[in-house]
């Protein structure tokens, strides 16, 4: 297993169509081949961010399909580049007819063979106060799968976004090896100013892995407005690398991979997990 990994992560803004993500894309991974970098790794809707139905119908295809998933692999090719695409819509199981996407990744290995796929199993369905609800599920089914690819520099666990906030996924991966859990994301402001960073060191900590967690940031297209702050956490909880909240760009980082092996040692917690029952205490009604 290699030690050292040359990472590029990208901040996108990402637009409506295919076309404009797919050059932004190929700039990006010549760019990150150019200063050495060995994988890129992009953000959630990477290849597409759209948010009205009747156009997203227009433009998802099915996987095989995918003209931004397509370009990612020639990409990957082209350069010997490991690429991670973040995620981009797809057609679900259930075709236009439903009406429903799948948010799904692919991580590209150099030869341009896709070498594993996600789909976002926990969507973002939350009420902000003075905000309308989110109301992903409306456009996108579920995944089902948790996913962890092997790669030269060992394990590497795929979550999407929302996916952030289920410890138990990134506790899974970590037990089952994962030295890499990645997070491609597009976190609305209010709650990347509130939780982003914090959920980001906490999943490194508990898990004594590094946090790759690639961003879309600024006002898109859409209408929607992304917090940026693309991050990559050490096991030891340290940002290594942050980009900013306004402007989309890429930061190139070299990852020591032995520094998984000296956290998980000096806090073996996933070592130290024992079993329990769970009892909960009801209080009793006073006399009368």
């Amino acid at each position: 297993m290699a030690n050292t990994l040359r990472l590029c992560v990208a901040q996108m803004t990402s637009t409506n169509r295919h076309a404009g993500n797919i050059a932004w894309m190929q700039d990006a991974a010549a760019r990150a081949a150019a200063d050495g970098a060995q994988m890129l790794a992009l953000p959630e809707v990477a290849g597409l961010c759209i948010r009205d139905r009747d156009d997203a119908l227009a433009q998802v295809v099915p996987h095989a399909d995918d003209p931004f998933v397509a370009a990612c692999r020639d990409a990957a090719a082209r350069h010997g580049l490991w690429i991670h695409t973040g995620s981009t819509p797809v057609s679900g199981p259930d075709g236009p007819e439903g009406r429903r996407f799948l948010n799904h990744a692919d991580l590209i290995a150099p030869t341009g063979e896709i070498a594993a796929s996600y789909d976002k199993i926990h969507l973002f369905d939350i009420f902000l106060d003075g905000k309308p609800a989110t109301g992903e599920s409306r456009r996108y089914a579920p995944g089902a799968r948790a996913v962890m690819a092997e790669t030269p520099w060992g394990p590497l666990g795929m979550t999407i976004c929302y996916d952030l906030r289920f410890p138990q996924l990134f506790r899974d991966y970590a037990m089952a090896g994962a030295t890499m859990l990645f997070v491609p994301s597009a976190f609305t402001v209010p709650t990347g100013q509130a939780h982003w960073e914090t959920l980001l060191r906490a999943r490194a900590i508990e898990n004594g892995a590094f946090v790759i967690a690639p961003a879309q940031v600024g006002l898109h297209d859409d209408g929607r407005a992304t917090y940026g702050h693309s991050m990559i956490v050490n096991p030891w909880g340290s940002i290594l690398a942050e980009l900013d909240g306004e402007t989309p760009g890429l930061t190139i980082i070299s990852l020591e991979l032995g520094e998984v092996t000296a956290a998980r040692r000096q806090i073996p917690s996933l070592r130290h997990g024992r079993p329990y029952t769970f009892h909960h205490i009801a209080q009793s009604e006073p006399d009368a």
